[in-house]
C-alpha cells in the first residue's frame, strides 16, 4: 500500500527537548490528562487558520493547580506553553510547538454570577454561551458575542479580544474584563487590574517579581505614552497590536485589559472576573436593501443614529453563493429588494418599545434615498432565519462550486464606521488590481470587514502575491485610520504588518512589553511580536503535495478527491457545540476535540500528509478518532463546510480492514439482513434465544453486542408474509412503490401496513419491489462497501422499471431513505437509474404532502418528535411539520440531537455508555415529560428501540399516526373549512382514487 511523505522542516517546528522527561514530569504532577502521542499531537496542529505547527503535546488540566503544575514543569524543561479555548483564531495563534494546555473540558465553571454588581468570575475554558445564558435570567449580558459564540471560551475570547455582533452595544472583550488572575512562565501567580497611583507606588516599592513587572510597566508607559496617544487608531475595532493604551492614566493603568489581546504570548489567564451589561429582553431586525455594499456602507451611520444594539452588512456575493448552493432558499425570500443589505437589530425591555425604535429608524430612514427596499420582522421565527443569513457568510464564501477554494490572511480589517463606504470601495479595486474576487460583508456597526480571497497558497508566485496583496491592503486601511485586525487578533498572519499600522517604534514597544512577562521568550513564541513570516508554517505551502488514495466513494463536491474532502474543515469549530443541533453527538458526551468533526477532520489531514501519521489506512489514530463517530450525517448539514464525517468513516474503515477480519459485532449487525432472513423462518425460537437470562448473554456476547441492552423481538410474521396474503387494492390506480426496509418487515410490520393502508387511501395502488432486497444501511457504518455495493446493484435492477417509469418510491426508515439521497450517488455517480431513484425516493410525509390529492381526517392530539439525525441531515423534516399541521397535531418538532443508538452503535458493548448519555441529554428528559396521552413519534428504528429500552415509551411511525386518524378522526378539513362532508374512510379512499385516475389520464 502506497503511504503518503511528508517532508517539510520549517523553522520553529522542531523542539530539541526531553520530550520523554517532560511527558513523565507531567505525568506525575498533575491529576489532569498528559497526552503526547501522535494523535493528540496532530488533532493540536492547526487552528482555524492557514498555519500548521505540531505541539510537543497535550494536557488537559482538571484544576488551576494543574495549570501552574504544567507550566512549572515546562519551565524545568525549558519547554514553550500555549494555552488554547475553543482552537478557532484565524490568525495561527493557537497552534504552536509548545505544550497545549486544552481549558475547554473541565475548567469551564462559572465561579461567581452577581447580577447586583453586574459581574461574573469564569474559568478560562467557560462557554461563552453558558456564561451569557445564565446572565439571561436577570436580563445581563456579556455584550462581545462572536459567530462562534456557542462553543467559544472566555479564555480564547481574552486572548484574541473577541468582538461580535454585539459588541456595537458593549465593545470588545477588553471593555468587559475588570480583573483576572495570571500566571507568568517563571511562576509568578498574582491578580490584574485597574491600578491606582498610590496602588501603584506600593506595589513597586513592595519589590519582588511582582513589583519589577509593574515597575517596567510604568516605565514602558512613560517612554511610549505620546506614541501610543498619536499612532493608536481611536476606532471601535483597533484589535491589532497589544493594548498599551490601557497603562495610560486615563485608562487607570488598567493591567488586566493591557493583558487581553495578548493571545497567550505573556500570561496564562487562570480566572477572570467580566462586566455584564443590561441586555434587552425584546428584540426586532430591520433589513434595508442597497444597489451595492458601498451605498450600506455609506448609510451605515444613519442607521447607527437610531442607536441599534447590532448592525451588520452582507453583499450580492453571498446571496448568489447561497443560490449556487442552494443554501438557505427560505431566508434569501424574506429579505426586501436589494442587492446588498444591512441588518439592524433593536431592543427594548417590551416588543412594542424595540417596535417604536424601529419604527422610528423606518419613517426616517424612508425619506432618504438610496434604499431600495426596507422591510421590519415582527416574528421571532423570521428574525431567526434573517440571523442564519448573516450567519452563513463563512460557509457560504469558504467553499463554493467551481470557484476556488477561499482563505483568511485579509479576514477582519476595520475602519471608523463613518468610512466603510469609500473603504469598500477602494479595497475592491485594490483587489480587482491583483486578480482576487470576494464577498465583503461584516459587523458594519462598528466598522469591521469580513473577507475570504482565494489566495493561492501552494504556489512560490501565489504565495508572493499574497504577501505583496496584505501589505498592499494593511497600507490602505491604515491611511483610513483604521485597523489591520478588528476581530480575530494578530498571530502570525497580521504580525508582518505592525510596523505599517503602527511604525516600528511601537513595535519595539510591543516586543519590550512582551519581555517584561516573558523574558524567556516561551509563552506562545513566535506570535504576535518575534514572529514568523506570515508564509511560514503554512498549513498549504509550496511543497504541499498529499497522497492521493484510490478510494470507494465519488467526492464530487470535491473534484472528486479525498485529500480535498480532508481540506474542507476550516477548524470553525461549530461541532464543539454542546447544546443544539445534531452534531456532533459524541462531542457532546466526552468534549473530546478528537470527537468532534474537526478532530477527526485534522486526524485525517494529517495522515494524508505523512509527517506525524505515517500508516496512511492503517492508522490507528485515525480509526481511535472515528470510533465515536455515530454516522449521525449532523456535520453534512450542521457544519457550514458541511464536512461530511459519516462517509469520510465508511470509506476509512472499508480500507483499514481490506485483508483483516473485522470486529465480532460488524458481521453480527452489518449484515442484519441476513440473520434477519434466517429468524423469520423461525423467530419465537429467535427471540426465545434473545431473551433466555443465560443464552441471551451468550447470544449478546457472540455478536458484541452489550449485555445491557435489550435483543429487539422478531415479529411473529414478516410484512412480506402479510403482504403475500392479502388482496390487491386500487388496482388501475396509479402506482407507489413502499420500500420494504429489513427493519420494519422484520421487527415493525405494523408500521409497513399502516403505510400500505395511509397510500392506499389516497387513491394509489402500492406495489413492492418484486425481490427481497435490502439498502445494507449497516454495512456503510463498518466500512462493509464492496458488499453494500452488491446490494445497491440489486436495488438498481429490481427498481429499474419503476423509477423509469417515475413511480415514487416511499420509504419509511429515514436511513434506507438516506442511502438513497446519499450513499447511492457516490457508489454510482454516472448511473442514470442511481439519479432517478435519488430523486424519486421519499418519505411518506413527501409522498403525502407532494404527490397525493388527500383530506386527511383531523386528529386532536399533542405530539413531541424526534427526528431521525439522518432527517435532520439529508431530508429537513419539512414536509413532516406540514403533514402534522395538516393531521390537526398539536406538535413540538424537538431539538434533541441524536439520540445515541445510531443504528448498530448503541447495541455495541463498547459504546453503550456513550449511547445512553446522548439520550440522557435532551431526548429521554422530553420524553419522560411528556404526558401519557402525549403522541411519541420517531420515524427511525433505532429511534425507536432507544427510547423503549431506555424510558419504557414505545414511540409511533408517522405511518401509524396517519393510519391513527383514518381510524379515530373528526374528519374535518385539514386547511380549516367548515361544514366539510363527513364521510367514511372507504368513500375518501374511493374519491381519492378516482383524484388520482384523472390525474394520471391527464399526465398520459
Amino acid at each position: 500500500m502506497m503511504k503518503p511523505t511528508y517532508n517539510r522542516h520549517e523553522p520553529g517546528n522542531v523542539w530539541n527537548g526531553d520530550v520523554k522527561g517532560l511527558e513523565r514530569r507531567l505525568q506525575k504532577a498533575i491529576r489532569g490528562e498528559v497526552r503526547f502521542d501522535n494523535g493528540s499531537r496532530a488533532l493540536y496542529a492547526t487552528d482555524s487558520s492557514n498555519y500548521r505547527q505540531i505541539p510537543i503535546g497535550l494536557v488537559v488540566p482538571r484544576s488551576i493547580a494543574d495549570i501552574v503544575e504544567t507550566v512549572a514543569a515546562c519551565r524545568e524543561f525549558g519547554a514553550p506553553v500555549l494555552s488554547r479555548g475553543g482552537g478557532t483564531s484565524l490568525a495561527g495563534q493557537t497552534c504552536n510547538v509548545a505544550v497545549v494546555m486544552d481549558m475547554s473540558k473541565y475548567l469551564n465553571k462559572i465561579l461567581e454570577l452577581n447580577p447586583g454588581g453586574k459581574f461574573a468570575r469564569v474559568e478560562p475554558g467557560t462557554v461563552l454561551d453558558d456564561l451569557r445564558a445564565a446572565a439571561e435570567i436577570h436580563h445581563l449580558t456579556f455584550a462581545p458575542d462572536p459567530s462562534t459564540h456557542n462553543h467559544c471560551t472566555l479564555g480564547g475570547m481574552i486572548g484574541n479580544n473577541s468582538c461580535g455582533v454585539h459588541s456595537v452595544m458593549g465593545g470588545k472583550t477588553v471593555d468587559n474584563i475588570e480583573e483576572m488572575e495570571v500566571l507568568t512562565y517563571d511562576g509568578l501567580r498574582m491578580r490584574v487590574g485597574k491600578t491606582s497611583d498610590e496602588d501603584l507606588a506600593a506595589i513597586i516599592k513592595e519589590g519582588g517579581r511582582r513589583g519589577e513587572i509593574y515597575k517596567k510597566l510604568s516605565e514602558l508607559r512613560d517612554k511610549y505614552a505620546s506614541l501610543i496617544r498619536s499612532r493608536y487608531p481611536k476606532i471601535p475595532r483597533r484589535v491589532s497590536g497589544y493594548n498599551l493604551d490601557q497603562l495610560l492614566p486615563e485608562a487607570g493603568f488598567d493591567v488586566a485589559r493591557a493583558l487581553v489581546g495578548t493571545e497567550g504570548t505573556c500570561v496564562t489567564v487562570l480566572e477572570a472576573k467580566t462586566r455584564l451589561i443590561y441586555s434587552p429582553p425584546s428584540r426586532v431586525i430591520v433589513a434595508l436593501g442597497y444597489p451595492s455594499i458601498y451605498e450600506a456602507g455609506d448609510h451605515t451611520m444613519e442607521v447607527l443614529a437610531h442607536k441599534p444594539v447590532g448592525l451588520e452588512g452582507i453583499d450580492d456575493v453571498i446571496a448568489k453563493n447561497m443560490k449556487l448552493l442552494h443554501a438557505h432558499p427560505e431566508e434569501l425570500s424574506l429579505m426586501p429588494e436589494g442587492k446588498s443589505w444591512l441588518i439592524a437589530e433593536f431592543g427594548g425591555e417590551t416588543r412594542q418599545e424595540a417596535n417604536a425604535k424601529a419604527r422610528a429608524m423606518v419613517e426616517d430612514l424612508k425619506k432618504r434615498p438610496g434604499i431600495m427596499g426596507i422591510k421590519l420582522y415582527d416574528d421571532p421565527r423570521e428574525e431567526k432565519l434573517i440571523w442564519e443569513v448573516r450567519e452563513a457568510g463563512l460557509g457560504v464564501t469558504a467553499r463554493v462550486p467551481e470557484q476556488p477554494v477561499t482563505w483568511e490572511g485579509w479576514e477582519d480589517s476595520a475602519v471608523p464606521p463613518a468610512k466603510i463606504g469609500g473603504y469598500l470601495r477602494d479595497l475592491r479595486n485594490l483587489l480587482q488590481e491583483f486578480g482576487y474576487t470576494c464577498s465583503l460583508y461584516g459587523h458594519f456597526g462598528d466598522g469591521c470587514i469580513h473577507t475570504r480571497i482565494e489566495f493561492g497558497l501552494t504556489t512560490k508566485e501565489g504565495i508572493e502575491k499574497y504577501r505583496k496583496f496584505v501589505a498592499s491592503a494593511a497600507e490602505l486601511v491604515t491611511n483610513y485610520g483604521g485597523s489591520i485586525s478588528g476581530e480575530h487578533g494578530d498571530g502570525q498572519s497580521k504580525a508582518d504588518l505592525l510596523p505599517i499600522m503602527f511604525g516600528e517604534e511601537l513595535v519595539q514597544a510591543f516586543r519590550e512589553f512582551k519581555a517584561i512577562w516573558d523574558p524567556a521568550n516561551k509563552m506562545n513564541p513566535g506570535k504576535v511580536v518575534n514572529a514568523f513570516h506570515n508564509n511560514e508554517n503554512l498549513r498549504l505551502g509550496v511543497d504541499y503535495n498529499p497522497w492521493q488514495p484510490k478510494t470507494n466513494f465519488y467526492y464530487g463536491e470535491d473534484q472528486g478527491g479525498f485529500s480535498e474532502s480532508a481540506l474542507r474543515c476550516v477548524g470553525v469549530g461549530a461541532c464543539r457545540r454542546g447544546d443544539t443541533g445534531t452534531m456532533c453527538p459524541s462531542y457532546m458526551v466526552t468534549r473530546e476535540e478528537k470527537h468532534s468533526t474537526r478532530g477527526r477532520a485534522h486526524l485525517l489531514f494529517e495522515m494524508l500528509q505523512g509527517e506525524i501519521i505515517r500508516d496512511g489506512w492503517r492508522s490507528e489514530e485515525v480509526k481511535e478518532g472515528l470510533d465515536l463517530c455515530l454516522a449521525c450525517k449532523g456535520c453534512k448539514h450542521d457544519c457550514p463546510l458541511h464536512v461530511d464525517m459519516a462517509t469520510y468513516k465508511s470509506e476509512f474503515l472499508s480500507h483499514y480492514y481490506e485483508g483483516r477480519l473485522r470486529p465480532r459485532h460488524a458481521y453480527a449487525m452489518g449484515l442484519i439482513h441476513r440473520w434477519a432472513r434466517v429468524a423469520s423462518l423461525m423467530p419465537g425460537v429467535v427471540n426465545f434465544f434473545g431473551k433466555a437470562p443465560v443464552l441471551g448473554n451468550i447470544v449478546r456476547w457472540l455478536g458484541g453486542i452489550s449485555q445491557k441492552r435489550a435483543m429487539p423481538q422478531f415479529a411473529p410474521k414478516t410484512f412480506r408474509a402479510w403482504w403475500d396474503e392479502r388482496k390487491p387494492v386500487n388496482e388501475g390506480c396509479p402506482p407507489a412503490m413502499l420500500w420494504v426496509d429489513t427493519f420494519n418487515n422484520h421487527f415493525h410490520p405494523q408500521v409497513l401496513q399502516a403505510a400500505v393502508e395511509v397510500i392506499e387511501a389516497t387513491g394509489f395502488k402500492v406495489v413492492l419491489p418484486k425481490a427481497n432486497l435490502c439498502c445494507g444501511r449497516p454495512l456503510y457504518d463498518f466500512g462493509m462497501l464492496a458488499q453494500a455495493r452488491k446490494l445497491l446493484e440489486e436495488i438498481l435492477v429490481h427498481t429499474r422499471d419503476a423509477v423509469r417509469a417515475d413511480v415514487p418510491v416511499v420509504a419509511l426508515e429515514p436511513s434506507c431513505l438516506a442511502v438513497f439521497r446519499d450513499e447511492l450517488k457516490r457508489l454510482f455517480p454516472h448511473d442514470e437509474d442511481a439519479n432517478r431513484l435519488e430523486r424519486l425516493s421519499m418519505t411518506l410525509s413527501d409522498f403525502l404532502v407532494k404527490r397525493a390529492s388527500f383530506q386527511f381526517p383531523r386528529l386532536s392530539r399533542k405530539a413531541i418528535i424526534h427526528g431521525h439525525c439522518h432527517q435532520h441531515a439529508l431530508l429537513k423534516m419539512k414536509t413532516e411539520s406540514q403533514l402534522y399541521k395538516l393531521l390537526g397535531l398539536e406538535f413540538q418538532i424537538l431539538d434533541t440531537g441524536c439520540c445515541g443508538m445510531a443504528g448498530s452503535f448503541g447495541f455495541e458493548a463498547d459504546h453503550y455508555e456513550v449511547s445512553v448519555k446522548c439520550a440522557e441529554r435532551a431526548l429521554l428528559p422530553a420524553v419522560h415529560h411528556a404526558g401519557e396521552n402525549v403522541l411519541v413519534i420517531a420515524d427511525g428504528f433505532s429511534c425507536h428501540e432507544q427510547i423503549l429500552q431506555l424510558s419504557g415509551r414505545s414511540a409511533l411511525h408517522t405511518a401509524e399516526v396517519a393510519a391513527m386518524a383514518l381510524r379515530e378522526g373528526n374528519h374535518t378539513n385539514p386547511l380549516g373549512k367548515e361544514n366539510t362532508p363527513q364521510h367514511t374512510v372507504p368513500e375518501m379512499q374511493e374519491q381519492s382514487a378516482l383524484k388520482a385516475r384523472k390525474k394520471a389520464e391527464v399526465m398520459e
